[in-house]
């Protein structure tokens, strides 16, 4: 039971890493194929779009709930290794490429919340810390192609997609031979396409989807622009010396610490009232982000964007131990796999809204935007403890 945990993080880090991989090599990508600023928008919300599909056909056929959740997520990550690794084939064009991260978002609908419900399966007592590992996985599965192509300097950015894609088939392949079903799960008997919805009649359900859905408001769209700012304020302070890849994954990174953090503070304070610290303090740092993108010490930069990054995620495995916890025993996958839908598309119009606003006069002002959504987060927790109250 003790390496179970252990081995379902490493897979999802592992897994999840093919997620960013385009994001990573972009700029080689618009060199070699010609491509315009708009197009990271338009690559990042290609992946959110397969994936909020991925998720809602999940949900809808209730699959997390009717089959082996380690043979779904092994399957998936072998079909999202092979549609990476096209990423660097010879004859890849801005329309296939687009094709390629639509598809590995689809099937990795197959691995991060299947990943969740796998988590869930297994622990019931403490399950926040346990998903705060999980998505702490996630996050650094996020951050590393970064940290390949950082490390790979001077080699073909094909090395980042091939490294990504070795360790997704890696991933699954642990998870089928070392992670059996779990003592809690419970298998759905038959197809009905209500019951991804059911769980909403419960207004506690309801309100942690709700928050999860504002806070995801905020995190993509971060996680998307981080290279971009990093890049804006190099070429104004040439002097920083900072690495943007380097300091890229650095920022994103040290949200997995957030995570895990904040999963076991849920033990002592619960899943709400850490989640509610989350969402005010990445509300602040949204609201005060033009004052540190304008800073001229690289150290309050930095930092400032390590306390940003840690906050905007150390709430998200909270709200998926709240939705695990309100949600139908029988369609627990099922209903955690709908409200990560949700939740990814609202992202598809936050990426794409600070892309389509974004340009070199309001580039440090924009990201005040994405206060929207912790805002809403924190009224659907006080609704949710005017709910408890009742």
């Amino acid at each position: 039971m003790k390496r179970i945990l252990p081995v379902i993080i490493l897979s999802q880090f592992f897994c999840t890493s093919v997620w960013f991989a385009g994001n990573a090599v972009i700029g080689d990508l618009a060199r070699s194929l010609q491509l315009g600023p708009a197009y990271l928008g338009y690559l990042s919300n290609a992946v959110q779009a397969g994936f909020i599909t991925g998720t809602l056909v999940f949900a809808l056929l209730g699959l997390n709930d009717k089959f082996s959740p380690s043979k779904i997520f092994f399957t998936c990550a072998l079909i999202a290794a092979g549609i990476n690794l096209a990423v660097s084939s010879a004859w890849i064009t801005p329309f296939s490429l687009i094709g390629c991260r639509v598809l590995t978002g689809f099937f990795l609908a197959g691995i991060y919340p299947v990943g969740m419900k796998i988590a869930a399966d297994h622990y019931q007592q403490r399950l926040g810390r346990s998903l705060g590992y999980l998505v702490g996985a996630l996050v650094l599965g996020t951050a590393f192609p970064h940290l390949v192509k950082s490390l790979s300097a001077g080699l073909p950015w094909r090395y980042v997609i091939y490294t990504t894609s070795a360790l997704c088939v890696l991933g699954g392949a642990a998870m089928l031979l070392f992670v059996p079903g779990g003592p809690y799960r419970t298998t759905g008997q038959k197809l009905d396409l209500s019951q991804a919805l059911t769980a909403f009649k419960d207004p506690n359900f309801r309100s942690a989807a709700l928050g999860y859905a504002g806070h995801m408001w905020e995190l993509y769209a971060f996680w998307v622009f981080v290279p971009v700012m990093v890049s804006a304020y190099v070429a104004h302070y040439p002097a920083s010396g900072l690495n943007i890849p380097l300091t890229s994954f650095g920022v994103i990174a040290a949200g997995s610490v957030a995570c895990v953090l904040g999963g076991h503070l849920s033990q002592r304070w619960g899943a709400q009232r850490v989640a509610t610290a989350a969402l005010i303090i990445s509300c602040v740092c949204c609201l005060l982000s033009p004052l540190f993108l304008f800073s001229g010490s690289p150290i309050m930069f930095v930092t400032s964007l390590v306390v940003w990054s840690m906050a905007v995620i150390a709430d998200s495995p909270l709200f998926s131990t709240l939705v695990a916890q309100h949600a139908p025993a029988a369609f627990k996958g099922t209903a955690l796999t709908m409200v990560t839908c949700i939740g990814f598309a609202v992202t598809l119009v936050s990426v794409q809204l600070i892309s389509a606003l974004h340009n070199d006069h309001n580039g440090n002002y924009i990201f005040t935007l994405l206060a929207i959504g912790p805002i809403l987060g924190l009224l659907a927790l006080k609704r949710r403890r005017q709910v408890d109250q009742d």
